[in-house]
């Protein structure tokens, strides 16, 4: 039988693609490149970058082509056999990994390089990897004692199997709940998108009357609009115990000790390398210096912000109790009469934009506004072989007519697809012998799916959900660096590694964009003047609120890997609490398990660095700015920006790009004004 996933050498071939191929595949693959790698160190003693970093680059594409499409495929389209096979590699490769990160020999092949004369005539693209990966060699323990080393690697197999076992309790708790309902009169106040698509989920499933679930598409639906205080109670709480040991499925797929495990060996392995915890461990790799630097920006941030906040909340109670005779607002409450005091204010709602906002002119436009911006033309290309009939295939050409990039767009909530909305590699820019080689990126959303015979409607919200993940593929498409340690959003600074999805969504909210994105599904009407108007005076609505639950979230995370002690271990929801007395307006109920569910953190690449958002967001507000004073659409700002940010990936430090962007450092003020904090 002939394994599709060993020698791939084009577009992953998703239908052919069984689990049973997997392990085979991943085997023989790591196995080649062990013997591949030792023969090249034994070769020789005067090592290069034509005789030792070249040829690593394509053993490392071999086994990215072949792993990349199974963990793509185990996000989307999740199987028990898929995951089984994804599942039992995590720790063959961690251990890989971990084994080159400690291999003596390796080491001090590339430390000659990097000593050597040859090392002046390099590329910075070049030399920016060789630093990169001696640093890198310094954080996979080379430098500890053998049984410091080994246990090092334990840790990091350890750590991915329960960072896969942390996001997979989520996803089978999160599928697991359903809510049917054939009373009609409990649906009042939901929207007609809502109850269609709670209608087509109660038909898939073979049940009489609607269904809700925990997709998010839902699971909004009913938490801002439903009239039902129960219902919107019952779907809360279910929503935020998901994966823990309290609501209607406690201690089934309960994270608790998965989260607890986690951080204990991320402290662990971050003591091994010489750092006190995991968050200084975790600065090696981005743009801030230090932990007191992260704390201090981010609690000036909350003492700018509380206020606001403070008065946001105070406004949602008051309008409750005036306006509805509400005198005790819940947690449950809380999006609902915010929602309503939006409409009562702006005479204006998500649900309204919707109509405005058809999946085929939100995206035609998108690529409308990028080709003004880039010069880059963007076409949809058909019979490539996908994982779902729902994904489309596009591909992007420059002014010249040269292919810079290709990707996957897979639009819509569904069973057996993990939440939350995403960018990811599929294949890495690199020169090869060949030639240079199309980058290929995944883009992945979870927005309601078409209903019936309308096409899919976005909210705003949506839009800029959708905006913010295409910014992180023109990063990855548009680099024009060769060498795939440092192309696109490789090597890029974590903290940084936000500016071009978050620049991106800005144009969400300007004229001459929105009137390039929208267009009512059965007229083609641009959205109206007074509609624009009411978006515009409702964009920094209960903004106070929402900049305090990011800083709640981001000091959390970075206190909790920071102030770990074995002794006492996570102390998870203390810590939490702690930080809600000074970042929070809002204290949710005893029963709420949020952190069972931050797979950001526990799960993704975003431990001790969920900052990252905040920290991206004033280097991304900044950097519009300029494009606010030149105009949004100038062709030369347009291209400084291709030129000094997407194109260079991570060959440079990303505070030299951004400085060569907008001529100095960052500045606050343009972040503080986007979001209506006063500076």
């Amino acid at each position: 039988m002939k394994n599709p996933l060993i020698n791939l050498n084009s577009l992953p071939p998703f239908s052919k693609v069984k689990p049973e191929h997997v392990e085979p595949a991943i085997d023989q693959i790591l196995d080649e490149s062990r013997k591949a790698i030792e023969k090249l160190l034994d070769s020789t003693s005067d090592y290069t970058w034509e005789n030792l970093i070249q040829p690593l680059d394509d053993l490392e594409d071999r086994l990215e082509r072949a792993w990349s499409p199974v963990g793509h495929m185990n996000s989307v389209v999740n199987s028990d056999d898929l995951r089984e096979a994804y599942n039992a590699c995590l720790p063959k490769l961690s251990e890989f990994s971990t084994e080159l990160g400690q291999n003596e020999k390796l080491f001090n092949a590339i430390k000659h390089i990097a000593e050597s004369d040859e090392f002046n005539n390099l590329h910075t693209a070049q030399k920016k990897t060789i630093k990169n990966e001696l640093r890198d060699f310094r954080l996979s323990g080379i430098e500890l004692n053998e049984k410091d080393r080994q246990r090092y690697k334990e840790i990091m197999q350890e750590l991915s199997k329960l960072t896969a076992k942390f996001e997979e309790n989520l996803l089978d708790a999160t599928n697991e709940w359903k809510k049917v309902i054939t009373d009609e009169s409990r649906l009042s106040g939901l929207t007609e998108t809502a109850l269609s698509l709670a209608k087509q989920t109660a038909e898939r499933e073979k049940e009489q009357g609607w269904m809700f679930t925990l997709d998010f598409p839902s699971y909004y639906a009913v938490i801002n609009y439903s009239n039902d205080r129960e219902l919107r109670e019952e779907m809360y709480t279910a929503y935020s115990t998901r994966a823990s040991d309290q609501g209607p499925h406690a201690g089934k797929w309960d994270n608790t000790q998965v989260m607890e495990d986690i951080l204990k060996l991320r402290h662990e392995a971050a003591n091994l390398l010489g750092y006190k915890n995991y968050s200084e461990r975790s600065l090696a790799t981005k743009m801030a210096r230090s932990t007191p630097e992260v704390l201090d920006f981010l609690n000036d941030l909350a003492k700018r912000s509380m206020g606001i906040a403070q008065k946001d909340l105070d406004e949602i109670r008051e309008f409750a109790k005036q306006q509805h005779g509400i005198d005790k607002l819940e947690a449950w409450d809380i999006s609902y009469y915010a929602e309503k005091l939006r409409e009562h204010k702006y005479s204006i709602s998500q649900e309204d934009l919707k109509p405005y906002f058809p999946e085929d002119r939100a995206i035609e436009g998108m690529f409308g506004v990028v080709n003004k911006l880039y010069d880059i033309t963007i076409k949809e290309k058909s019979g490539i072989d996908v994982w779902h009939k729902d994904v489309k295939f596009f591909e992007i050409t420059d002014k010249e007519g040269d292919v810079r990039g290709q990707f996957y767009l897979d639009l819509y909530a569904r069973p057996k697809k993990r939440g939350g909305a995403w960018m990811d590699e599929c294949i890495s820019r690199r020169k090869t012998k060949k030639g240079i080689q199309t980058p290929v990126a995944y883009l992945t959303c979870n927005f309601s799916p078409p209903i019936g015979d309308n096409p899919a409607l976005f909210t705003h919200d949506e839009v800029l959900t959708l905006f913010h993940e295409f910014g992180h593929g023109l990063h990855h498409m548009l680099t024009q660096i060769e060498h795939p340690r440092v192309s696109g959003i490789s090597g890029v600074s974590w903290d940084a590694v936000e500016l071009p999805s978050q620049f991106m969504e800005n144009f969400c909210w300007e004229r001459e964009a929105v009137d390039m994105i929208s267009g009512h599904y059965k007229t083609g009407e641009k959205l109206p003047d007074d509609m624009y108007n009411k978006m515009i005076a409702a964009k920094n609505f209960m903004s106070g609120m929402q900049m305090v639950r990011q800083l709640e979230f981001s000091i959390f995370d970075f206190r909790m890997h920071m102030e770990y002690n074995p002794n006492t271990g996570g102390r998870i929801y203390e810590l939490l609490d702690d930080v809600r007395e000074q970042v929070a307006v809002l204290r949710p109920p005893e029963f709420n398990r949020f952190a069972h569910s931050f797979s950001h953190i526990f799960a993704g690449g975003y431990g001790a660095g969920y900052y990252s958002y905040k920290w991206a967001e004033v280097l991304s507000s900044d950097a519009f700015s300029k494009f606010e004073e030149n105009g949004i659409f100038d062709h030369e700002t347009g291209h400084a920006f291709l030129k000094a940010i997407l194109e260079q990936g991570g060959s440079r430090e990303a505070m030299e790009l951004f400085v060569e962007f907008r001529g100095r450092e960052p500045e606050i003020d343009a972040l503080l004004r986007h979001s209506g904090i006063a500076a």
